[in-house]
């Protein structure tokens, strides 16, 4: 049974890219509409910390992904910003429990 699910499920990927080829456009690429962030971290006192704020950070609706770094306190954080805002991100790391700003470059 599993075999067959897989087999529909690349069969309906493969359709739906070849429609869009027989379409003559090209998949639009996602990758240019992303926008890339660095957060200030507070409260983080030990590593196991940054486990906790990542998974916060990838709840949030558009999030492509988080990198928290323990020993500078940052978050760096890929999301699409059509889904979602830094104030949407430093929510999230507060109601985890560590607040958070976006680091000035």
């Amino acid at each position: 049974m599993r075999f067959i699910l897989k087999g529909l499920v690349i069969a309906w990927l493969f359709s739906s890219h070849l429609a869009f080829l027989s379409a003559g456009e090209a998949p639009a690429s996602s990758a240019m509409a992303l926008k890339t962030v660095t957060l200030n971290v507070r409260n983080m006192d030990c590593p196991m910390c940054r486990i906790t704020i990542r998974k916060a950070l990838e709840k949030v609706a558009g999030v492509k992904e988080a990198e928290v770094d323990y020993e500078t306190k940052t978050a760096r954080v890929t999301f699409d910003p059509a889904a979602t805002t830094v104030e949407a991100l430093t929510r999230a790391t507060l109601d985890a429990g560590y607040p958070s700003a976006l680091k000035s470059e």
